[in-house]
């Protein structure tokens, strides 16, 4: 197997002592979160926080599923107009005591809003949502007339009774 990271200065390697490394420079750009320059911009007492959210539609509707941890339910809020469905809430930062030395500062806060176009024949007066173990899942039911039924196929005796 060929040794892929070359640990001893060679002939022409530069006098620094600093060898290239592939892997490295791989797990540095994958591990880079360009909102965390955001973040430290922002300033404040909240800073940047952007749930990700799955979207799934089902026969009976719609399902919306986003890990908030640390989020109360108090601080969210869940709005249908028409049909826009409007899903925003806050993560407050936990107390810092002075004194406290924190060497790593990584989970992020602040409010956050997210919208979504909902699409016709969704029934609005029947929207449930449920904050359970940290994971919000809101249910946006499809009205009746636009879930699949299957049709059977067969004779129609209504029209042979006509004829006679």
């Amino acid at each position: 197997m060929a040794n892929l990271i070359r640990r001893n200065q060679g002939e022409g390697a530069p006098s620094t002592g600093l060898v290239w490394d592939p892997f490295r420079v791989m797990r540095d750009v994958l591990r880079w979160d360009p909102f965390r320059e955001l973040e430290a911009a922002g300033g404040g007492e909240y800073g940047f926080f952007a749930p990700s959210f799955d979207v799934k539609e089902t026969k009976e509707g719609y399902v919306f599923r986003a890990d908030l941890p640390g989020v109360k339910e108090e601080d969210l809020e869940i709005a249908l107009t028409g049909n826009h469905l409007t899903i925003s809430g806050k993560r407050e930062q936990e107390k810092q005591e002075q004194g406290d030395t924190y060497y790593a500062s990584e989970r992020s806060y602040g409010s956050f809003s997210r919208a979504f176009t909902l699409p016709d024949g969704t029934d609005g007066d029947n929207v449930k949502a449920e904050l359970k173990n940290g994971v919000l899942q809101v249910v946006v039911p499809k009205k009746p007339e636009v879930q699949p039924r299957k049709i059977a196929i067969g004779k129609d005796e209504g029209t042979s009774k006509a004829k006679a």
